[in-house]
């Protein structure tokens, strides 16, 4: 839905049409390799099952793994989680990190190109601004992110004595992760979008001069024909609408997107953390509280 709008928009010229089909070919190849997969598989139930082994498992006694004498075993259902459910959700996982990188590439490929802003688009991003519905689209795959590192931060807290002010450096590091991997490839175009916004600047300041001159010209000197009326005259609606339109191309952006998607982000992404605050403040206790704010 989304990589059609540079056609649609009249981004990419008809002479580099040729180039930008071929750079949605090679994604489209890419994502569709049967070798690639078998790259994550073998991937997942090797590296990815070392990796949990040393580093992700708790250091005591859970219902997937029993520690006797300093001995860790993993019990029946241990087996199952690790050796099974685990691998399909790395392999999911893995694959959709694959996707983005994907989506990294072609995007690359797609500003090297010789792309034909529109430098008075209203999106304040040189008609750039659907790539920020990709934002959307990648945003479920780390808020499933978030919600399993939640489910881990639990278990610490559950089953390790934990407390949930120790996991505030890796509650924000995911949250900050996430994010810059959702904003990482919209910056390829930030040097372009700089460019083109000072173009738009000089273009629009220019046409702007020339307006008020003939404003002044016209209302101010006297210019204007005998008997025609200031009062309802279209001149000034214009004269506002020229402030406006100046606005909107000083306003342009390095990303194409605004402060509304991005605290939608940040919410989307913290989310699944706020339920570890009942760790430390019973419901009861934290109904009270919202009660007393709110009356």
């Amino acid at each position: 839905m989304i990589v059609p709008e540079f056609q649609r928009r009249g981004l990419i010229a008809p002479e580099d049409q040729g180039r930008f089909e071929n750079n949605v070919a090679s994604a489209i190849r890419l994502r569709n390799s049967v070798v690639a997969e078998i790259i994550l598989v073998v991937l997942v139930v090797t590296l990815g099952y070392w990796v949990w082994s040393q580093s992700f498992p708790l250091k005591v006694s859970a219902w997937y793994r029993v520690i006797d004498k300093g001995v860790p075993s993993l019990t029946l259902a241990g087996h199952y989680y690790a050796f099974v459910s685990l691998a399909v959700f790395r392999f999911i996982l893995i694959r959709w990190y694959f996707r983005i990188f994907i989506w990294y590439r072609f995007l690359w490929k797609v500003s090297s190109l010789p792309l034909h802003f529109n430098l008075f688009h209203p999106d304040r991003a040189g008609g750039l601004g659907f790539l920020a519905t990709s934002l959307e689209a990648f945003a479920p795959v780390f808020v499933a992110q978030t919600m399993v590192v939640a489910g881990n931060i639990y278990a610490q807290i559950l089953y390790a004595g934990g407390r949930l002010p120790n996991f505030r450096m890796a509650i924000g590091g995911v949250v900050v992760f996430a994010l810059l991997a959702l904003l990482f490839p919209l910056g390829f175009f930030a040097l372009r979008l700089a460019r083109a916004g000072r173009l738009a600047k000089l273009q629009i300041g220019s046409l702007s001069s020339r307006y008020v001159d003939d404003f002044h010209q016209k209302w101010i000197e006297g210019g204007a024909a005998p008997g025609e009326p200031l009062l309802g005259t279209a001149d000034i609606q214009s004269l506002a609408d020229m402030a406006n339109s100046y606005s909107v191309v000083a306003g342009m952006r390095l990303l194409p997107l605004n402060k509304e998607i991005l605290v939608r982000l940040v919410v989307l992404l913290g989310a699944p953390f706020l339920p570890l605050v009942l760790t430390m403040v019973p419901l009861s206790e934290l109904m009270q509280r919202l009660f007393k704010l709110a009356f």
